[in-house]
């Protein structure tokens, strides 16, 4: 097979995944339509592209990329319900939200994803009141395998699938969402001992609207973070303090670190218990996105993990015995995060409070046998592997973790029934 004149290499932003394909660019709805229209009467393969930011091979083409950023407008904002084209970034969409007095009411960690891959993935962020991104979409425009342009809203039979559907149902060219009036949050981040973090979870995590913690591999220290609503922005962290924590420590320093690290794999320990003390206890106040996000330069691998929030404590047990059998070192510290439950049909949080433990690895170190270890605990466990970020399971081993798992896979029989929008990935985990 010759290969297109304009094909062209993709490498995600972790530099694990990897493709050549022809690349398509559509700058409009009508385009997009033409485009879908003439890939399935070729009998080809279109998948969508957002900013790369998913570990498994959810986007990886094999015919045909498409990527939507030129698709990245502000449509509409008719009261707390904004709608964006599909390709706007989260950064982009707090900017333009903020200038309406508005925001998401929750976020993660980054905000490089553009919508439409955030929400397509089940991206989330912390806190039991909430669940990922997609719960916040009230209308999806998508256009589908035959080429028609579809809306789909909360009352439609689709809409479950739709608004968290793997790019396995079309390409979505419109989202709309719920937000809310723009809001300040408190800040409160330290380091405590592990023990300690656990056994104030019960009375945290109600008594906050967002609470995570990071817990430093070989050492029994982690770093507590809870932000929760205030009325007034009183507190704000110092431009020397916000550069020196959160860019220099976490992002300088710590690349080099890392780097050391993956040379002398004797030194981690010591450097994930001093990484543990590195960062000091701190208190701000900010606008919320500015609190939720932050910069990411430290390429890394991830892997994470939903599972019910009482299984929380048996899988870090686990993980500490991981730790001591690996024939590698651990560099990263373990994320864990909450959220609340949902009814969206492949969500992870789907009809349960949730723990999410996410493990990573420096780019270029080893890790297959760390995250086969952990998913291994985790499925045990009834856990459901987050979307984009890498796990082994397939679509046997994920119909028993999903109760409407089948329910999706006939929403993608009527609406791609020749799998326009599959590739290997998708053929994996939803079967071909």
């Amino acid at each position: 097979m010759t290969t297109p004149v304009n094909a062209r290499r993709w490498t995600n932003w972790g530099r694990n995944q990897e493709s050549i394909a022809e690349v398509l660019t559509p700058g409009n709805v009508d385009e997009v339509t033409a485009q879908v229209n003439q890939a399935a009467e070729r009998g080809r393969r279109i998948k969508v592209v957002g900013s790369g930011h998913s570990f498994t091979p959810i986007a990886v083409a094999d015919d045909q990329r498409m990527f939507v950023h030129r698709l990245n407008g502000l449509v509409s904002v008719d009261g707390p319900l904004v709608t964006v084209q599909a390709g706007m970034t989260l950064s982009a969409l707090n900017t333009v939200l903020a200038q309406n007095g508005l925001a998401m009411p929750n976020l993660g960690d980054i905000d490089a994803q553009t919508v439409a891959g955030a929400v397509s993935t089940g991206t989330h962020g912390t806190g039991l009141a909430h669940s990922t991104l997609a719960s916040c979409v009230e209308a999806v425009t998508m256009v589908t395998a035959n080429g028609k342009v579809e809306r789909y809203t909360t009352g439609d039979p689709e809409f479950p699938a739709v608004r968290l559907g793997l790019g396995a149902l079309g390409v979505m060219v419109e989202v709309t969402l719920r937000c809310v009036p723009a809001f300040t949050l408190l800040a409160d981040e330290r380091p405590m001992p592990l023990t300690e973090v656990l056994a104030g979870l019960d009375e945290w995590l109600p008594d906050n609207d967002h609470v995570e913690f990071f817990w430093y591999p070989y050492t029994d220290r982690a770093s507590l973070k809870r932000n929760r609503r205030v009325d007034t922005d009183d507190q704000p962290l110092s431009r020397f303090r916000g550069w020196l924590d959160d860019d220099f420590l976490s992002n300088t320093v710590w690349q080099g670190v890392c780097a050391v690290g993956r040379r002398f794999p004797g030194a981690v320990p010591t450097f994930s218990a001093i990484s543990a003390r590195a960062l000091s206890a701190r208190t701000y106040t900010g606008p919320s996105h500015e609190v939720f996000c932050s910069t990411r330069k430290v390429k890394f691998t991830e892997m994470e993990y939903e599972v019910p929030r009482a299984a929380l404590a048996e899988v870090l047990d686990e993980l500490q015995r991981i730790f001591d059998r690996l024939p590698f070192k651990v560099q990263f510290p373990v994320e864990v995060r909450f959220t609340g439950p949902d009814d969206i049909w492949l969500s992870h949080g789907y009809g349960r409070e949730s723990a999410y433990i996410a493990v990573h690895q420096y780019i270029g170190a080893p890790y297959e046998p760390y995250f086969r270890a952990v998913e291994e605990v985790c499925a045990a466990l009834d856990g459901r592997p987050h979307w984009g970020k890498l796990h082994y399971r397939d679509a046997e081993s994920l119909r028993a973790a999903y109760p409407r798992f089948d329910d999706f896979l006939a929403v993608r029989d009527r609406l791609d029934p020749n799998r326009v929008f599959t590739n290997d990935y998708l053929n994996r985990v939803l079967g071909p």
